[in-house]
């Protein structure tokens, strides 16, 4: 007989740090986020004014109280592994620092990004709770919670909604809540990955002129690369930087042969000025004469700064903007036609390392930015 799972209860009208520690107690590395999703999804269902819907481990909680404008609040569940080194602190359960409430938390996914869904929760809580006190949104919100953001795209929780059910991600703006130490950062470069390979003809290295060394024919493809000076882009108003880097090579059979093959992998982090197409047009070009081929790619995010919700967010958080470098889920929305932008709490250096932490602080804060924005 299996035995029985108990349901986690969240109260997600406690402050928001200590939200967060609670989050993180409930481990929820990608592919196991089915407790952390279902105590969302019961916090959810308690409040009013939100219709909630569940697709897999993905919720979607929206408001219908007929404002001229819907911004979407969107973070990820699920959290890379737990370290294994001894004596982390940055895992499961979470501690603190100066005691609950009041210094560091410290914990996987303090900082990617369980401060943030811990921010989505209680300000659901403060707007839509059943208290007669609660300060309704002068704009309309819908909260995503989803899954499988940590592993390979195809399983995203994200995407799957946006290719299932498109009209529960319709909005004017939105934003992900990924640390930006509370500074917002507009849209995001696309990354691209491709191959660039040499074909030689294997033999005995003791006989190494009667074959083709295809590790030696790749030199070239590394010295490109190596003398590439990579671009700065201003995309709307905000400089994003370029990179195009070897990341891996292979090749070779054994100590004693002539490698037949090379294949050097290359990564490619481009401006959200520019497509994929022409992105991988820009690569083929750099190495043209080599066998290049594709095999993973995303398209950036433009700022979307412009937008009126999204300058009266800034106006608000009052740090001056700055550009995403990496990708983020925001390319998803900007797909659908959503500006969005990148802001929540932690520092984004610390995702994802043995010490992962964040202030209790700047959770707090990032919770008083968003809910005085959302009900001015």
């Amino acid at each position: 007989m299996l035995a029985r799972v108990t349901p986690v209860t969240l109260d997600i009208t406690q402050e928001v740090s200590l939200l967060t520690a609670a989050l993180i107690d409930i481990e929820s590395v990608s592919g196991n986020e089915r407790a952390i999703a279902d105590a969302v999804e019961s916090a959810l269902n308690g409040l009013a004014d939100l219709r909630v819907i569940r697709d897999g481990d993905a919720i979607v909680a929206r408001s219908e109280l007929g404002r001229g404008e819907r911004v979407i609040l969107a973070g990820h569940l699920d959290t890379v592994p737990l370290p294994t080194s001894d004596g982390a602190r940055g895992t499961v359960p979470s501690s603190w620092d100066g005691g609950p409430g009041a210094g560091t938390l410290w914990g996987r996914g303090a900082t990617d990004m369980k401060g943030g869904v811990a921010v989505q929760l209680a300000l659901a809580a403060a707007l839509f709770g059943t208290d007669d006190g609660a300060r309704r949104p002068s704009r309309d919100v819908t909260f995503v919670f989803y899954d499988h953001e940590e592993v390979e795209a195809t399983k995203s929780g994200l995407g799957r909604l946006a290719r299932a059910m498109p009209e529960l991600l319709e909005g004017d703006f939105a934003i992900l809540l990924e640390p930006t130490a509370g500074t917002v950062e507009g849209g995001c470069n696309g990354t691209m990955r491709l191959e660039a390979s040499t074909i030689g003809e294997a033999a005995h290295s003791a006989r190494a002129w009667m074959g083709r060394n295809a590790i030696h024919a790749a030199a070239p493809i590394l010295t490109r690369l190596a003398d590439y000076e990579p671009a700065t882009v201003t995309v709307d108003g905000l400089d994003y930087r370029e990179s195009l880097n070897a990341v891996r090579i292979t090749g070779g059979t054994a100590g004693n042969v002539i490698p037949d093959r090379c294949t050097v992998e290359i990564n490619y982090r481009f401006a959200p000025d520019k497509t994929p197409a022409e992105a991988e047009a820009h690569v083929r070009k750099l190495l043209e004469g080599f066998d290049v081929v594709r095999t993973d790619g995303a398209a950036g995010a433009r700022p979307g700064l412009t937008h009126p919700a999204a300058a009266a967010f800034v106006a608000v958080v009052g740090r001056e903007p700055k550009p995403k470098y990496g990708w983020t889920d925001v390319a998803r929305f900007s797909e659908l036609g959503v500006p969005a932008v990148n802001f929540g709490p932690g520092d984004a250096l610390l995702a994802h390392k043995d010490d992962e932490r964040v202030s209790a602080e700047d959770v707090r804060e990032c919770f008083r930015a968003l809910r005085d924005w959302l009900t001015a």
